[in-house]
């Protein structure tokens, strides 16, 4: 059930592994922060941001991580490379998580990407991201490659054909691109584009598939679907009622083939890491039932948080 029959590859972003058969390694959360509505901006964002705010978010979130076993990186979002540069700057000396850059468009991120060399963060940071729909896709490539970056997300997707099978098809176009221009990166993970909370089912699956197809790590952004129904629930059940239904979310793609999941808003990782640390014992236990292994990781929300457990599941193996 859990096994996959081809050789899993494991990523490593500043020290955060990821990858590897199911149950092996737990799911990192990608946490945004400075994304538009951030609270850490009181204002306009060209008037600057609450640095103690901000400092406080990513200190939580490395707090968790400590308690719970799960990894958090963090997701810079940025429109400009000034902001870029204020941002990064401002996340890699207050915090050791790893981060991605992430823009909509391809000139900030590349400008994103420059200072990160300059600053000899590239073994620190991901690329969010190369994507099917961007119209200059090989220059993007071209261009990433030669600043020297190490690890790419893909973002695959095929609007003629939303099944699984079409993120099968968008990662293959990527990795065409890739090897078209010539470029090599030392990670390459996918993102395989939510549509709406229930249709993050198609990414798990298409996870899988992608997995057994060529052992990438696999990711999604099952916020963007939770997100999507933060009004429409929080008037039928409230604030709690909507948090629920997104740690749900978020909790069951960890548990189905997600080696990353995009989680939302840093301020969320309260109540998104002990979630997902929850599903990661539960993933372990079930692996362990199959193949009488338990995780790589020593620092697996297993053993982090049943170590009683983890001594009697040994008696049986």
């Amino acid at each position: 059930m859990f096994r996959l029959s081809t050789e899993q590859k494991v990523c490593e972003v500043g020290g955060v592994k990821f990858g590897g058969q199911p149950g092996e390694y737990p799911c990192v959360c990608v946490s945004s922060i400075f994304q538009k509505g951030d609270k850490v901006f009181t204002g306009k964002r060209k008037e600057g941001f609450d640095e103690v705010r901000a400092k406080e978010l990513l200190q939580t979130q490395e707090r968790l991580t400590a308690e719970t076993g799960v990894p958090g990186m963090a997701d810079i979002v940025a429109n400009t490379g000034d902001e870029f540069k204020r941002f990064i700057d401002f996340v890699s000396e207050n915090s050791s998580m790893p981060f991605c850059i992430d823009a909509w468009v391809m000139k900030p991120k590349l400008e994103g990407a420059a200072y990160c060399a300059e600053k000899g963060l590239l073994d620190r940071m991901f690329y969010n991201s190369l994507t099917v729909w961007e119209k200059d896709l090989e220059t993007e490539i071209r261009e990433i490659a030669q600043i020297g970056v190490k690890h790419v997300l893909l973002v695959a997707f095929d609007q003629e054909d939303q099944m699984p099978s079409g993120r099968i098809s968008g990662t293959q176009k990527l990795l065409d691109a890739i090897e078209k221009v010539g470029a090599k990166f030392e990670s390459i993970f996918v993102d395989t584009s939510v549509m709406n909370g229930p249709a993050t089912a198609f990414c798990g699956i298409a996870n899988r598939m992608i997995k057994e197809k060529w052992g990438f790590p696999a990711a999604s952004a099952p916020s963007n679907g939770s997100y999507m129904d933060l009004k429409r629930f929080k008037d039928t059940w409230g604030f709690k009622g909507w948090s629920a239904t997104d740690a749900a979310l978020e909790s069951l793609s960890a548990f189905f083939f997600h080696d990353m999941i995009f989680s939302g808003p840093m301020a969320g990782a309260t109540r998104i890491l002990p979630a997902v640390a929850e599903a990661e014992a539960f993933l372990a236990t079930a692996v362990f039932a199959e193949t009488k292994q338990l995780p790589k990781d020593p620092n697996h929300p297993l053993f982090k948080l049943f170590p009683d457990f983890v001594e009697q599941l040994k008696t049986l193996a």
